[in-house]
């Protein structure tokens, strides 16, 4: 039966059916869910909302509640579509304190750096025919992990530092790290995330059977030249599966991260409950990185224009829900983004705020209105003192957004 309930009778043990509302508003990536757990029943009955809805025939019941039947929510998949993986059971490990995110930034570069030179390595002995090695790719995926549990914003601030000669390495690396820090806001945990970022970073490997001067091409490819750069999934997936250390996660997400949900990707055309959660993430994290990163052949859209892209792209591309999680995770005006504020201010953002999605962390350093650079100044949106007029291209203001981050 399903029954709508105020905040303050949510009890453990219920089957939430739907948080009515704007998914902006509340820090669920899911409509639907057990509520089997005390961090989010927290998280619940501190979300301000008018009510809940719950399913008595799947969860716990209250003595009394308002008995009515919601409509079907128009801005999210219903998330009981995508079976999340379970994980058996295992000993608790010692929390991971958090740290600012200056004191992450130091360790996130040597992470980046490193995670840039397995890559290389790795994808060069492709090239070159040799067997894959990925030994240290796990060690790796485990550092990007640590690091975005001590500091989310730290690993994140670098995905842009790239430019179009090393994209095919770097852009590997940052799905990697995107694919990681979406799991964890799935509540992925333990070898699933491992799993995640490993395919992550070996999605693109197929790429390596392609000709190099069809791969990096500055003009527009071909019909042929296409339809040969279309085939590095398949590819990929021969070159991983020849490699017996390689996982069923690596594999789906390596042939599966440019399908779509309506079933108009590619290399087999699968469409909505054929793609598992893994691909559905692949696909989002792929195709944010790719469009926000400079390539031979195209400007970088910036990240809060990428997201508002993606965002606009009605037509089935994404799955919504694994959309939204992933929007949790970077945020509407993603680190890097370079906005102007009602006060004249202009503003890099530095940090997602934990209060709001719209109201980031930025470091002010130029005043519009005098037209000159002003003393940096870090400044939380969420305390009100000043919000967002609009997004701002750096190349209009001459402006280094990374120089300005400190990254």
């Amino acid at each position: 039966m399903i029954k709508k309930i105020k905040t303050d009778d949510v009890r453990l043990g219920m089957y939430i059916h739907e948080i009515r509302g704007n998914w902006l508003e509340h820090p669920f990536w899911r409509k639907s869910f057990k509520l089997d757990n005390q961090k989010d029943f927290d998280k619940l009955l501190n979300c301000n909302l008018d009510g809940i809805w719950i399913d008595t025939s799947k969860g716990l019941d209250v003595a009394v509640a308002v008995d009515e039947k919601p409509t079907a929510s128009s801005d999210a998949l219903d998330a009981d579509a995508i079976q999340l993986p379970v994980e058996a059971p295992r000993p608790a490990k010692k929390p991971v304190s958090p740290v600012s995110m200056e004191d992450e930034l130091n360790s996130a570069k040597k992470i980046h750096n490193k995670a840039k030179e397995v890559v290389t390595t790795l994808f060069s002995d492709v090239r070159m025919g040799k067997a894959v090695a990925i030994e240290e790719v796990a060690l790796l995926v485990d550092e990007i992990n640590q690091s975005l549990e001590r500091n989310t914003n730290a690993l994140l601030s670098l995905i842009r530092l790239k430019n179009s000669d090393e994209y095919t390495y770097l852009h590997s690396v940052a799905v990697c790290m995107l694919m990681v820090a979406l799991g964890r806001q799935l509540d992925l945990s333990g070898d699933q995330l491992k799993q995640v970022g490993v395919a992550g970073l070996l999605h693109d490997i197929g790429k390596m059977a392609i000709p190099s001067d069809v791969l990096n091409k500055p003009d527009k490819l071909t019909d042929e030249e296409f339809n040969l750069v279309k085939q590095h999934p398949q590819r990929g997936w021969e070159i991983l599966k020849s490699c017996y250390q390689v996982d069923e996660v690596a594999l789906d997400v390596c042939l599966h991260h440019h399908e779509r949900v309506d079933g108009r990707g590619y290399p087999e055309k699968l469409s909505n409950d054929a793609l598992t959660l893994y691909a559905r993430m692949g696909a989002v994290c792929d195709v944010y990185d790719a469009i926000s990163s400079d390539r031979c052949y195209k400007k970088a859209w910036g990240p809060a224009e990428s997201i508002r892209k993606m965002a606009s792209w009605k037509d089935g591309h994404f799955d919504e829900v694994i959309f939204h999680a992933f929007v949790k995770t970077i945020g509407i005006y993603p680190n890097g983004t370079l906005l102007r504020l009602k006060s004249g201010r202009l503003g890099v953002v530095i940090e997602q705020s934990k209060k709001s999605l719209t109201t980031p962390i930025i470091k002010v350093f130029f005043s519009t209105r005098a037209n000159t650079h002003i003393p940096m100044e870090i400044l939380d949106l969420s305390k009100g003192t000043d919000s967002i007029e609009s997004i701002e291209d750096p190349l209009k203001w001459q402006l280094d957004v990374n120089t300005i981050q400190g990254v």
